[in-house]
């Protein structure tokens, strides 16, 4: 299955599962446009002709279209990922419910979250926030050295060499995953919420 197949297949999910009608009066509207918006009705209806989408207008909840969109959307990222393991092998973790303090890079966040409900003063003056939960994460788990020496000795347990780096299984007592890719994935898009589609230069 190439790309394009794997990218129709997403699409043809999405009108399936999550595209829905909506009615207000006379007006009719795509579940995803701004209903009292006469551009955006336009242009999600453009969309949805676009899509090959069939008409539904079954009810479904935001949270359900949500959690749909970005269980669908991991779906397409871990196929199209697995066409290009040859270019980035490894044992990869795709997920829509990992806390980013699961990962190696911020692991030092849930023991500072930890910290400060402890000690109220702390909570109250920093807040306990802490801890993001990401709509989609990408992680990849560490390697043994048996597979880093695969073709040739590259590392040598005998010797202290590139002992911090987290890829090395041997580095750690506990193997944490390390985050490649964390992904913002909204079925709607409020002025609230532009700034995780602003591309930054």
């Amino acid at each position: 299955m190439s790309i394009v197949d794997l990218r129709k297949a997403y699409h043809s999910r999405i009108c399936r599962e999550i595209v829905r009608l909506k009615r207000d009066g006379e007006t009719e509207y795509p579940n995803f446009a701004d209903k009292g918006n006469k551009s955006s009705r336009e242009i999600a209806l453009g969309i949805v002709q676009r899509l090959g989408c069939v008409a539904n207008y079954e009810s479904l909840s935001g949270q359900a279209t949500g959690n749909l969109f970005e269980a669908i959307t991991k779906d397409f990222l871990e196929s199209a990922f697995g066409l290009l393991h040859h270019l980035r092998p490894g044992r990869w973790h795709y997920s829509i419910e990992t806390p980013i303090s699961d990962f190696d890079q911020y692991e030092h966040l849930g023991e500072l979250e930890r910290i400060v409900e402890q000690v109220s003063t702390l909570a109250s003056s920093l807040g306990t926030d802490y801890i993001i939960k990401p709509d989609i994460v990408i992680g990849r788990w560490p390697v043994s050295d048996e597979e880093i020496n695969q073709e040739k000795r590259v590392v040598d347990a005998a010797k202290i060499f590139a002992g911090l780096t987290p890829l090395r299984e041997v580095n750690a007592e506990h193997h944490r995953l390390i985050l490649h890719a964390s992904i913002s994935c909204k079925w709607t898009l409020r002025s609230d919420r532009s700034q995780n589609a602003r591309a930054k230069h």
